[in-house]
């Protein structure tokens, strides 16, 4: 049986996907408009194809196995999953309208150095890593978890670097950005 807090956990992350794909294909034709170009991201459909797996595995695991957990587990889990989804939320308000699901080159109309991205470049990727990290062990999928963050790994190392490609080739984000960690922040080195 499943516990209200999976059920409820996984059913705020599909909610809030599908919402941003909406926000992401209205942000993405603003972007067009004012000159922005959508690159050619072949490996799109094996991202959101990952994101439905792991949610589908974090559901039929535990019915499949009858595999649950201590409640003090799936509520730290779950907790993780809460914490993570705010940093994406503040990730996605303050990259405001250049934030989208496909990779678009907008970085000539303006580098976002605010909110996360004062420390790292890519704090969207690590709130998405951790929360389909996080998901599944809300009631104990652990093999949703291990297998869905490794394959989730070689998915943002090659979605990491084409973005990567499209942005350093503009100095302003070179300049603003190239020096920051994009994973985890510096600690102890004062500001970056």
């Amino acid at each position: 049986m499943l516990t209200p807090l999976l059920v409820a956990s996984v059913g705020s992350v599909a909610v809030t996907r599908l919402l941003e794909l909406r926000v992401s294909q209205r942000h993405r034709r603003c972007l067009v408009e004012r000159g922005a170009r959508i690159v050619d991201d072949r490996g799109f459909l094996g991202m959101v194809g990952l994101h439905v797996a792991v949610l589908t595995g974090a559901i039929l695991e535990p019915l499949l196995s009858g595999r649950t957990v201590p409640w003090w587990f799936g509520a730290s889990a779950a907790g993780g999953v809460f914490g993570a989804s705010l940093l994406r939320v503040s990730a996605i308000r303050s990259l405001g309208q250049h934030w989208n699901a496909r990779v678009v080159d907008s970085a000539a109309l303006g580098v976002v150095t605010s909110g996360p991205y004062r420390f790292l470049r890519h704090p969207n990727y690590v709130a998405v890593f951790l929360e389909l990290l996080l998901l599944p062990l809300v009631q104990g999928a652990w093999f949703t978890a291990a297998v869905g963050s490794a394959l989730h790994v070689l998915v943002l190392r090659r979605r990491v670097l084409l973005e990567e490609s499209v942005l350093l080739a503009h100095p302003a984000y070179c300049a603003s950005m190239g020096d920051k960690p994009r994973f985890f922040p510096r600690v102890g080195r004062g500001r970056p």
